[in-house]
């Protein structure tokens, strides 16, 4: 297996962006993480979240960037940042969000993470006067630690909806770098 490519993330990624995308929710919140959704709600969830035309909707978003990476087996990977939408008394729809960093399980270990995040941060910093932020299950210290380590600090909770059960979110924010 060659070494992965990140490019910017193109119209024809939708449907395999769709598929990667809910195969890794199931993998991490439900398989991994043994979360109880209702079938009903998870079932809306995903194909709310990530048909192809619910991805190609998102793909075109005025302001938003998504990157994939790939290799010669396919997708492997995917990142999105774009304006805020957290619910945090102190953000604002012109900072920045990142709102997606998937991983499949397959490619788990090989730094692309590491890499979509860096290129997440870097492109948040560019187009944002405000803080950075990220909403992460609260549930999931891994992830919490790889944002801490990137300055990242909790600053509020949230629940956000899988159809109708509510995950316990938090919110975690870092201030800009100096230029």
């Amino acid at each position: 297996m060659t070494d992965a490519v990140i490019r910017s993330a193109r119209p024809d990624d939708a449907a395999a962006m769709g598929a990667l995308g809910r195969q890794t929710f199931i993998d991490t919140f439900v398989t991994g993480f043994g979360i109880p959704y209702p079938p009903h709600d998870l079932a809306a969830f995903l194909d709310a979240s990530f048909s192809p035309e619910a991805t190609a909707t998102k793909l075109a978003e005025p302001g938003a960037a998504w990157w994939v990476a790939e290799n010669e087996t396919g997708l492997l990977a995917f990142a999105n940042a774009g304006p805020n939408t957290l619910p945090h008394p102190d953000a604002r729809a012109g900072h920045a969000e990142l709102r997606r960093l998937y991983v499949s399980e397959a490619a788990q270990g090989m730094g692309l993470g590491s890499r979509l995040l860096a290129l997440s941060l870097e492109w948040m910093e560019a187009n944002t006067e405000g803080p950075l932020w990220i909403g992460v299950w609260s549930g999931n210290l891994k992830a919490q630690k790889l944002y801490a380590a990137h300055g990242f600090r909790k600053a509020g909770e949230y629940q956000y909806p899988v159809g109708a059960w509510l995950d316990d979110e938090f919110i975690l924010r870092r201030d800009r770098r100096p230029a």
